[in-house]
């Protein structure tokens, strides 16, 4: 019960792209190391800057880092000092040369991590968590969210039992594999202790995370369409097999093969043929007749033959329905108290 699936990790491959874009066979723990290096890095030095993601691809001998945030001014810096520092830094630690890319988050209320961030930093304020909660909830609706879930645990307001509080607007179908939820987490350091804060963001459907239309099967996967196989021509109706009553024979019937063509005048030249296909056709006439006024006769033996003019018709008596009887009333008992009747003199 309860277990929870990070939305983000449910997505990868489908409909969401890796945060981390790299293939390495043999040195895979040392990169893996350098990855998590340069994003604790960059989340220390831009702390402020509002860092909602960092996406790092890999070259032969190039490294480009993508970092998305709502305020590019102070990464970037006076005339992009900030950007260089940084540049060097990570040069340092990956030993490569190092590509800086900044990506501006035009609506920072539909990023996940960002409205946990803002949340948390509300806490750290000293204020009320339930008011945090709906107005950020309410500032994510009205700009554009089709539905939001804030949940904050920890011990709230200085109690002593941590509990869990959340609200919600709108649907969050975290179920639904193609409903692009944005999932984000954050902590308030109190002087109670750490409070997690934790953000469920429903964006829409069909839509990754770069913003491009969703194929049907996967990213890198081509759509195959199968075509349908022709209907097939439907059958000519043929009649239904008589059934035959019992003990009788089934008469398969002769078929003349009818000649065309040159066969048709070799017949006709020939008399003796001629005559002897004519007088198959003859008996098949006559075999049909016979065989149908059979079945005629049998199928009616109660008709009989039609009575001549002369012949006397004997009439079938009328049968009279029988008479009803009437019901007999019953004797009525003697009375107990009575003597019997005596019987009738002589």
């Amino acid at each position: 019960m309860g277990q929870k699936v990070n939305p983000i990790g449910f997505r990868l491959g489908v409909y969401r792209q890796w945060d981390a874009r790299w293939y390495a066979d043999k040195e895979y723990t040392k990169l893996l190391h350098e990855d998590l290096a340069m994003r604790r890095l960059i989340g220390s030095r831009l702390r402020n800057a509002g860092v909602a993601r960092i996406e790092t691809e890999r070259s032969a001998n190039q490294l480009t880092v993508i970092i998305q945030t709502a305020k590019p001014g102070i990464v970037i810096g006076k005339q992009g000092a900030s950007v260089d520092a940084l540049r060097d830094e990570l040069e340092r630690i990956s030993g490569k040369k190092v590509r800086v890319t900044i990506h501006e988050i035009k609506v920072p209320e539909l990023d996940a991590r960002l409205v946990a961030e803002n949340v948390a930093s509300q806490l750290e304020k000293r204020i009320a968590f339930r008011r945090a909660l709906k107005q950020t909830v309410m500032r994510s609706m009205r700009a554009g969210a089709k539905g939001v879930k804030l949940e904050v645990s920890g011990r709230l307001g200085g109690a002593e039992m941590s509990r869990r509080e959340w609200d919600r607007d709108g649907r969050v179908p975290l179920h639904t594999l193609r409903a692009n939820i944005d999932f984000g987490r954050a902590e308030a350091k109190t002087t109670f202790g750490r409070i997690g804060v934790t953000c469920w963001i429903y964006k829409g459907d069909y839509v990754t995370a770069t913003g491009e239309p969703v194929m049907i099967g996967g990213p890198g996967r081509e759509v195959v369409e199968v075509a349908r196989p022709a209907a097939a021509p439907e059958r000519e109706r043929r009649p239904a097999a008589a059934t035959l009553a019992p003990g009788r024979e089934e008469v398969t019937p002769l078929v003349a093969e009818v000649p065309l063509g040159d066969e048709a005048d070799t017949v006709a030249s020939q008399p003796d043929v001629a005559d002897a296909a004519v007088a198959v056709l003859e008996a098949l006439g006559e075999a049909d007749v016979e065989v149908a006024e059979a079945e005629l006769d049998e199928e009616l033996p109660e008709l009989g033959v039609v009575p001549g003019a002369d012949a006397k018709v004997e009439k079938l008596p009328v049968k009279k329905p029988a008479a009803r009887r009437r019901p007999t009333p019953a004797k009525k008992a003697a009375p107990s108290g009575e003597p019997e009747a005596e019987a009738e003199e002589d």
